[in-house]
């Protein structure tokens, strides 16, 4: 009860001292009133649904998630005038000292503040605003296919011109419009991709959550099959159980789903993919992250079955499994693929440009193809949303690889 009752009073000083923007711009009342009823009903709802909702743990429904976001975005709008006020309460204080010791005034007086600069803050701030809603609205479902070509030397000849799908972070607990998932569906089996690779998080908390879903799912299509692992939110580690036979009896039903789907779950396996009389290796391990996520995942265990020489493609969904023991094993996996980070659905991306999210303070690999010591990741962005209901800049993703195998010069 403490945290709500810190967490209300912070945000009172913050709504109020944001308020005064409105105030110095226009004397309606009729405008002031709207602005109280909407932050009360937004922080009513947020802490009605954490707080009352009849949900144990941190299980987050859409109802959870929507009132999250709602509250960001109105926070974000009354933090960013907030530099605006607090720079020109400076500078009238400022005025207000300079004509007290110089002055003609013997009484201290502060300037009024100016009209202009509430403008321009709530002009600055509407940015921000304007920005989640619209990632709540469309931005969630605004899927963009990303296309990568890499090459390798000891790539199998048969192999020259192979495509992978991947996708990953389905998060199927957040979705809220059947129509736009199963467009994104039909969109990765127009990839006509050799082979769907899935990196993990199907869920969000509990298997059920994808019963909705599975006929859509099911529908997905690849040439040489389907193939899945978990991520950290599939076991169920952020619910409070009853009990671990229940937690248990959870994931063991979210493997029967995938294998319903048509997935090949690799829980830390691997398969052989063969043509022509060649072969890849595709290598599966269960969630291993750093920073207190969940280490199911075993290298040594998953390759096991493999040879050192085999080209391998590697399906871990924390790409911080990468940085910490991947790069460094003897058995070079030559890509890496991962999710997890969601670019945090958050950013600001231009090609060849900028590429930039507050996430890439707590990942150093958090989007896109990355190279160390001759060997590939490629950190997929996210299929589905979490917590916050929308993308901003960082759109969801399908990936499709191209293998090559590099020509040799003289």
């Amino acid at each position: 009860m403490t945290r709500w009752i810190i967490f209300l009073l912070i945000y009172i000083v913050i709504d109020y001292y944001a308020f005064q923007a409105v105030k110095t711009i226009t004397k309606n009342k009729w405008i002031y009133y709207v602005h109280v009823l909407i932050s009360v009903l937004v922080v009513g709802n947020f802490i009605f649904q954490f707080v009352a909702s009849t949900d144990t743990g941190r299980v987050l429904t859409p109802l959870k998630s929507y009132a999250f976001g709602f509250l960001l975005t109105l926070i974000a709008l009354k933090l960013a005038t907030l530099p605006f006020l607090l720079g020109e309460d400076v500078y009238r204080l400022g005025v207000g000292v300079y004509n007290k010791l110089f002055g003609a005034r013997e009484a201290f007086q502060i300037p009024s503040r100016r009209k202009f600069i509430s403008q321009i803050a709530l002009g600055v701030a509407a940015i921000p605003f304007a920005s989640l809603l619209y990632g709540m609205y469309k931005g969630k479902y605004d899927f963009r296919v990303l296309r990568y070509t890499l090459e390798f030397d000891d790539l199998p000849a048969a192999f020259d011109g192979y495509t992978i799908t991947q996708i990953s972070d389905i998060h199927s607990g957040s979705f809220d419009n059947k129509s736009k998932i199963e467009y994104a569906v039909d969109l990765i089996n127009e990839q006509a991709s050799d082979v769907i690779l899935f990196t993990g998080d199907m869920v969000n908390n509990k298997a059920t959550e994808m019963l909705p879903w599975i006929d859509t799912f099911s529908k997905l299509k690849a040439r040489d099959g389907k193939f899945s692992i978990l991520g950290n939110h599939d076991y169920g580690d952020y619910v409070d159980w009853v009990s671990a036979e229940e937690k248990n009896k959870n994931l063991n039903r979210l493997k029967a789903i995938q294998q319903q789907l048509g997935f090949d779950l690799l829980l830390n396996e691997s398969r052989y993919i063969e043509k022509d009389g060649e072969k890849i290796a595709l290598v599966g391990v269960e969630n291993w992250g750093a920073g207190g996520f969940k280490k199911a995942g075993d290298l040594k265990k998953a390759a096991s079955d493999i040879e050192k020489d085999d080209f391998k493609i590697l399906m871990s969904h924390d790409p911080s499994h990468w940085e910490h023991q991947v790069i460094e094993d003897d058995y070079h996996y030559h890509l890496t693929l991962s999710g997890h980070t969601h670019g945090m659905q958050f950013g600001i991306e231009i090609p060849g440009l900028v590429k930039w999210s507050p996430v890439k303070w707590r990942y150093k690999y958090w989007a896109g193809i990355y190279k160390e010591k001759g060997q590939y990741i490629n950190v997929n962005r996210g299929f589905g949303f979490l917590a916050y209901p929308g993308r901003v800049g960082i759109w969801p993703e399908i990936t499709v690889i191209e293998f090559k195998k590099a020509v040799k010069t003289a």
